[in-house]
């Protein structure tokens, strides 16, 4: 299919740029995909929408306060999102802003939250697309030395300067509350609306929980490039479902209960899983791709954020609901002012 399928146009105003003042006090626009009827709604009334024996999935990846700042010998500024812990140890692999002026062999000081030098790093190699390998000089592992200077790794389109207070606040907001396995360097999003309490509330009106893991990379942020959808190559993630979480959503199936997705990560790690049959657990990496025309195993309904046009993520949410069905659903969500992308509403395709 033509990339430009994917397109459409949205108010820069609705792209969200702080969280609701409640998680599940976020709107929720439930799409019919057998009929394209709409019905806008609030995320704490999720229960409605659902019946007894369902099954929620959720992603448990916890986000790394992946963002850093560094600062060259010169007095350059330089910003790096950490990727990944690599070889040699204590290597990382790293987006760098400025990738272009550091040389292989340079030396980097990397700041704390409070602009203060904690530790150097000395680039090891240079790659494409302005990846870099660092060498860090102190012995603590990646997450602990990101607990000192790593800021969250908002996407670009939420602006952020280097602001303690509000960092602080990202760095509670930009998580599940059901996060436990660190790894991610963005948020499953689709999680975002979840509380402590609207989960209780569910599992007292009979509907299950189950969980996977999949370490949110930086290309979900990728656009497609390619006039044509199947030729962009997409990013490949790690994930793991364990044997009595895949018996979990397995029961609930065949129970009769729907397997209900909580975001995009969620149903490729199901669809990915399922193709080799009954789900068992598991653990690898998945770079599935799902466009038009998929046809899916497992997932009978998805909770979903709205996504930025021309996307893997909205080919994935136009495979399930239709493409034409979704995209009318987004424009019904603009005329009524919906917020949108990682901090914005809710879509509950059923």
């Amino acid at each position: 299919m033509k990339t430009d399928e994917l397109d459409y146009k949205l108010p820069s105003e609705l792209i969200a740029q702080e969280p609701a003042a409640v998680r599940s006090e976020s709107r929720l626009l439930v799409l019919d995909r057998s009929t394209g009827g709409l019905t806008d709604s609030r995320f704490s009334r999720l229960g409605e929408f659902l019946r007894a024996g369902d099954c929620l999935v959720l992603n448990d990846t916890k986000v790394l306060p992946a963002r850093f700042f560094a600062r060259r010998r010169s007095g350059g500024k330089l910003e790096g999102l950490f990727l990944r812990q690599t070889t040699p140890p204590g290597a990382w692999e790293v987006m760098l802003k400025g990738a272009r002026k550091v040389k292989p062999a340079e030396s980097i000081a990397i700041e704390d939250r409070r602009q203060r030098d904690f530790c150097t790093a000395k680039v090891l190699e240079k790659k494409p697309d302005g990846v870099c390998l660092l060498k860090i000089e102190t012995q603590a592992d990646a997450e602990a030395i990101l607990g000192q200077v790593g800021f969250p790794p908002l996407p670009p389109y939420i602006h952020r300067d280097h602001d303690l207070a509000r960092a602080e606040s990202d760095l509670r907001r930009y998580q599940t509350v059901y996060a436990r396995c660190p790894g991610a360097v963005a948020a499953p999003t689709a999680g975002l609306h979840f509380t402590d309490e609207l989960m209780g509330q569910l599992k007292a009106a009979g509907i299950g929980f189950a969980y996977v893991t999949l370490h949110v990379g930086a290309g979900t942020f990728k656009p497609i490039a390619t006039e044509q959808v199947e030729d962009h190559e997409i990013h490949r993630e790690w994930y793991r479902l364990d044997a009595a979480n895949a018996e979990a959503i397995s029961g609930a199936k065949a129970r009769g209960g729907r397997i209900v997705a909580v975001g995009t990560t969620v149903t490729r790690v199901l669809e990915t899983v399922a193709q080799d049959g009954p789900l068992a657990a598991c653990e690898g990496t998945t770079n599935l791709f799902i466009t038009p025309g998929y046809e899916f195993r497992i997932v009978d309904a998805m909770v979903t954020n709205f996504h930025l046009p021309r996307s893997t993520l909205l080919a994935l949410v136009g495979a399930f609901a239709g493409l034409e069905r979704m995209l009318a659903a987004y424009r019904h969500a603009i005329a009524q002012r919906y917020r949108f992308y990682s901090y914005g509403d809710a879509v509950l395709i059923a």
